[in-house]
């Protein structure tokens, strides 16, 4: 993908990002049975990036129960908005596979491949939302989550190349604004909350001190710096995502 071609993209996320987030109750049925069903799916896809395979087994079987309740109650006839969507049920349905090969996966103790399978999983709701007009606070979050990924799988590649240190700062400068709206569009009962309040200014700490590192143009402290990124941002997920 070409410079001009990444920027494209990026604006198209920070068009999207801009949007108002909605609260945590997102007034419709099926939004809020799917929020409530992210839960155990946050968990799972933690479990599944740590060592321990009973525990992964445990919160796959909790994940796979609350989206099965949440296919039972509406696949049939969903309410509005998703009441339009013709790619509802398949969405639905590619969930609980997705569900079902993480769960094999993790029978074998293939933890790391049952959490990359478990990814799509997230897409498929952000889609499945997008396409019905529908934002939750966990859209604000997977806008960053995408462009962390970028930085951290690019971002030393980035860093050898010819300008790469002004190529990762204009990375870096899309992550800053991401990671801002974390604050700007949470729900009021999330920002009430000391918790939240802890976790999120940790995850700006993060971006800053990759910044500092970028504008002092000290390699050995950039790549320092990515690899405290992902830390923050995995716990403010894990309970607020």
């Amino acid at each position: 993908m070409t410079i001009r071609s990444r920027l494209r993209a990026r604006a198209a996320l920070l068009v999207l990002s801009t949007c108002a987030a909605l609260p945590t109750l997102a007034a419709d049925a099926v939004t809020d049975a799917m929020q409530e069903a992210y839960g155990p799916y946050r968990v799972a896809l933690f479990k599944t990036n740590s060592n321990s395979q009973t525990e992964a087994q445990q919160a796959m079987t909790q994940a796979q129960q609350s989206w099965g309740k949440l296919a039972a109650q509406f696949g049939a006839k969903p309410p509005a908005p998703y009441d339009r969507d013709g790619a509802f049920g398949t969405s639905l349905a590619e969930v609980s596979r997705v569900y079902t090969k993480a769960t094999e996966q993790v029978a074998a103790n293939q933890l790391t491949a049952a959490h990359e399978t478990l990814e799509a999983a997230r897409d498929i709701m952000a889609q499945m939302r997008h396409r019905n007009q529908v934002i939750v606070y966990s859209d604000h979050m997977n806008a960053y989550h995408s462009e962390m990924e970028h930085v951290l799988i690019d971002g030393a590649k980035t860093l050898a190349q010819p300008n790469g240190m002004q190529q990762l700062t204009a990375q870096a400068g899309v992550l800053t604004y991401l990671s801002k709206k974390l604050s700007s569009e949470a729900p009021a009962s999330y920002t009430g909350n000391a918790e939240f309040t802890g976790l999120v200014q940790a995850v700006d700490r993060s971006v800053a001190d990759l910044q500092a590192a970028l504008f002092a143009q000290n390699a050995v402290a950039v790549k320092e710096a990515m690899g405290k990124i992902k830390g923050p941002y995995s716990k403010l997920f894990l309970k607020f995502g």
